[in-house]
Order: C-alpha cells, then structure tokens, then sequence
C-alpha cells in the first residue's frame, strides 16, 4: 500500500510538473521577445533601417517555415477544386498586406521613436479596438444588460485612457538610453494576436521589400550588411524566434489550454520591459509610460475577462435551449386553431329536436 500511495504521488507531482510547462514556455516567450525588442531598438538607432530589417527577417523567415509547410502538408490529399487560384491568392495577399506588411513596418518604425515598453502598450490595446471594430462591423450585439458586454466597455475605456497617458504624458526620466552600445540580444517588436503562416510570410516580404525599395529606402547601401556585425545575428535570431520557435510554441499551448491562453501572457511582456528597460543602458524609461502601460493592462485584462464572460453566457444558454428541447414533450395538434382565442362554435354539431304537434 505504501508503494502504491509513492507511485499515485509520483505520478500526481508529474501531472502538476507538466501543466507547468505552458505556463514557464509562455513566459519564456514573452521575456526572449522583450529581449529582441530592445536589440532591435538599439540596432535601428545606431543607423540601421527599419524597413531594411523587416524585410530581411521576414525573408529568412520565410526561408525557414517553406520546408517546414512541405514536409507539414507533404501527405495531404484533397478532392475538392484547386487550391491556388485567384481567389486563394487574392485572400494571401491581403492577409500578407494587413498582417505583415503594414503592420510590421508601422511598429519597427515606432519603435525608433519610441520605446519597448511603449510598443507593449500599444500591443495590449488590441482587445479593445477588436471589440470596437466589432460593434462598427456589427458582428458584436450591442447589449448593455449584458454583463459581459458592460465589461468589455470598461475594459476598452481602460486601455484608450492608459494608450492616451503613454502618448501624452512621459513625466521624468527613470533611466536614459545609452545608445552607442551594441548589446548582443533583443529585436523584434511584433505585439499582434494572429500567426501567420509560410505564405503570408513569402508575400509580405515582397510587399515590404517593394514598398521599401521603391519608396522608402531607396538608398542602396542602406541595404548593405556586414557580416560580422550584430546585424546580421539579429536578424538571424529574429527570423528563427519569431518565425519557428514562438508560433510553435504558442499553437502548442493553444491547443493544451485554449485560445485564450496565449494572449493572457502579453502583460508578461510589460514587466520584462520594465525590468529590462532599469537594467540595460539601451533603453529610456519615463514614470508615465509605466505607469499608462500598467493602466492598459489593468483595460486588457477587464476585456479579457469580459470575453470569458461572453463564452460562458453563450454556453449556458446553449445548455439551457437543449435542455428545454430534451423535457418538453411534443404537443398534438388539433383541427382547431389554438391561437384563436375569439373561436365560438355557434353552429352546433346535432341540429336541436322539434316538437311537432299533431
């Protein structure tokens, strides 16, 4: 017995040791992120472009998940119509267009006039404009006896309040940047909740690489890069992180624990940058900024609660409408109709009985 209780303990301390494992991934993710974003941060300063970087990531990203897809979806088989049409390749490019192209290139330039922690606020402000774009969308019902719905209104306004302080409102220095220092870590600020896959990747680094060739960078030896420089390691680790190692990381724990899991760690990222941001001598760090990002967390976490709240209320709901179909017994019909309340039989069926006198 004593034997059999060791090997129910042993077996009760694994069980808890891997439900550990998404929660210490999760954080993982969240603190190497951080790291690669103030790498990026002092990178760009120091001259490099940003429109430059993102096209090379995104490039060797695409180079690194092509095999990958390949060796995926090597023994799919399908009957239905062609994949690659024009309809396929239309939705591509705008999913490459609106999730890498002017996403990426609108954040790395931010990001040189700004700080990380910075780019983590306005990372967490996406519940809020997703739910906002849902009601102008009307796919959202406006419902204010909705407790749910009452939640995610004060959780929008939350995180527009803070993203407006984190804007508007520095206040003193906490830390000023030491910007002539290349350090070897941190790149990559990308606070978004979709993951693309090989395609988006391949169109959205043409897109970029077009629009920055074109238009933004037009210089050619900006395109230039050493190959013993921090640059290119950065871009390397940047391209393997982002690319492979995160979104792997996040379908997995996805899978394990839900969509919603993933995104509850984004705050993580706002206590790195802090600590990071006091620590490291890339970085600047103001007392409003802090303080405006802890207010768009205290908003994001409102909607996300709000949101729980909404899949619950939707799930009783289904729960009951089953339930009520499963104990209500059918119902006969008659010939008469039963909405009609005014219904009188004034002709009857026996005609009454005549008294004839003889």
């Amino acid at each position: 017995m004593v034997v059999l209780g060791n090997i129910k303990g042993g077996n009760n301390f694994i069980k808890k040791l891997l439900e550990c494992i998404p929660f210490g991934a999760m954080v993982t993710m969240e603190g190497c992120t951080i790291i690669l974003t103030i790498w990026a941060k002092t990178v760009i300063t120091n001259g490099m472009s940003p429109f430059v970087f993102v096209v090379y990531t995104h490039a060797l990203s695409s180079i690194f998940l092509l095999p990958f897809s390949f060796f995926y979806h090597r023994n799919d088989k399908t009957d239905e119509e062609p994949i690659f049409n024009l309809n396929f390749f239309l939705r591509i490019f705008l999913l490459g267009l609106t999730g890498i192209t002017i996403p990426q290139n609108l954040a790395f330039l931010g990001l040189s006039y700004s700080s990380p922690i910075v780019v983590c606020a306005m990372g967490l402000t996406f519940p809020s404009l997703s739910f906002l774009l849902s009601i102008l969308l009307r796919t959202t019902k406006v419902d204010w006896r909705s407790r749910s719905f009452q939640t995610k209104v004060c959780g929008t306004i939350v995180s527009l309040v803070g993203a407006t302080m984190v804007e508007l409102y520095k206040g003193p220095l906490i830390k000023n940047s030491s910007s002539s220092l290349h350090l070897p870590m941190l790149s990559a600020a990308k606070k978004f909740f979709i993951f693309s896959t090989n395609n988006p990747h391949t169109i959205g680094t043409l897109q970029s690489a077009l629009l920055s060739a074109l238009i933004f960078e037009t210089d050619l030896n900006a395109w230039k890069l050493n190959l013993n420089s921090t640059e290119l390691l950065l871009i390397v680790l940047t391209a393997s992180f982002m690319g492979i190692i995160r979104s792997c990381v996040h379908l997995w724990c996805m899978r394990m624990k839900g969509p919603l899991y993933v995104p509850m760690f984004k705050p993580f990222g706002v206590v790195f940058a802090t600590i990071f941001g006091t620590s490291l001598p890339a970085s600047t760090l103001c007392y409003g900024s802090v303080i405006g990002t802890a207010i768009v967390g205290m908003g994001y976490f409102t909607v996300m609660w709000g949101q729980l709240n909404h899949e619950d209320e939707v799930s009783t709901n289904s729960n009951n409408t089953k339930q009520y179909d499963v104990e209500s017994p059918p119902q006969e019909h008659n010939d008469v109709d039963d909405d009609d309340e005014n219904y009188n039989v004034k002709t009857p069926l026996l005609k009454p009985q005549q008294n004839y006198v003889q």
